[in-house]
């Protein structure tokens, strides 16, 4: 899985029960819970991560 920073560990760690979402914006991010304390954890993918969008050929609408 991913690993993240835990701003209450104040460490870089695993991301547990992580799962892969797409933000508003169309970028992917993986959000999850820290193994040590249970927090939140969020980190947003690199580029690489999310499709390019071609503006001259759109995606078709059902």
């Amino acid at each position: 899985m991913a690993e993240g920073y835990c701003v209450k560990c104040k460490a870089k760690k695993e991301i547990s029960d992580g799962l892969e979402e797409t933000m508003k914006n169309g970028r992917k991010a993986i959000k999850g819970k820290c193994p040590s304390c249970g927090t939140v954890m969020f980190k947003i993918l690199g580029k690489a991560a999310t499709p390019a969008m071609n503006p001259t050929n759109p995606p078709p609408q059902v």
